[in-house]
């Protein structure tokens, strides 16, 4: 015999987990090939030089360097990481 209570005709008796999303590794914080820097939904931060966006807008490093988050035109704000070199 089932001891678990039915649900009956509850029609919200769901819980979606929840996403993990936003900043993963913060401006000056150093970053690997590969590293994911911020899962986002849409495009609220917008890929600058050393990164790339995947398909669900996550940006991640490209090169080794240090994050930068900037603002651009129209208040567009970008991630960017720059080489080792430069920073410097």
């Amino acid at each position: 015999m089932a001891h678990k209570k039915g649900e009956g005709k509850v029609k919200n008796g769901r819980d979606s987990h929840s996403k993990r999303l936003g900043i993963k590794i913060f401006g000056g914080d150093s970053a690997n090939p590969g590293n994911i820097i911020l899962r986002q939904r849409g495009t609220n931060y917008h890929p600058g030089k050393g990164v790339d966006m995947g398909k669900d807008h996550t940006i991640f490093a490209i090169i080794e360097g240090t994050v930068k988050f900037s603002k651009g035109k129209n208040e567009r704000r970008f991630v960017s990481v720059l080489p080792a070199a430069a920073t410097a």
